[in-house]
């Protein structure tokens, strides 16, 4: 399928798909905007359509899993408490909700991409503490008020 819109796209002179994409997605803005919408490669153009949801969704799920990894170091090792955490925390925090604000859609998904970030992020935590991996809980002991919003002060910050 989408060899023959390779053929047809390299016949009517763009670049083909597969062999220049950065090239081949400038071609198909231009005919988009040109309206020139019978020379579009349609089957390449719906897979990166729909690839695009699951972009936005990664864009999310990275922030994320930072978000929780910081959480659960900053809860498992009070004594090894960083700004760098802090500041982690609060700025992919920023990133969670700027990206949500601009995706409402994506909402319903949350209990879905936190479990998913949660996994990730557990992992990660454990391997960066030296922690096993049982010391963490197994499911996201945060709920979306304290990922979003609780407080990390380190000492002599103002609360």
């Amino acid at each position: 399928m989408a060899e023959t819109a390779q053929r047809i796209e390299a016949r009517r002179g763009g670049p083909a798909y597969g062999e220049d994409y950065a090239a081949w997605v400038e071609h198909q803005a231009r005919l988009l905007r040109e309206r020139r919408t019978d020379e579009l490669d349609f089957d390449n153009l719906i897979d990166e359509v729909e690839g695009l949801s699951v972009t936005v969704y990664r864009e999310l799920l990275s922030p994320l899993r930072l978000v929780l990894m910081h959480m659960l170091k900053w809860d498992y090792q009070p004594a090894r408490r960083t700004r760098s955490w802090q500041n982690s925390i609060r700025n992919n925090r920023a990133d969670v909700v700027d990206l949500l604000d601009a995706n409402p859609s994506l909402r319903p998904r949350l209990d879905k991409v936190v479990a998913k970030a949660y996994f990730q992020a557990r992992g990660a935590a454990s391997g960066d503490t030296d922690l096993p991996l049982r010391t963490f809980p197994e499911t996201c002991p945060y709920d979306w008020k304290a990922i979003t919003t609780r407080e990390h002060p380190l000492p002599g910050d103002e609360a």
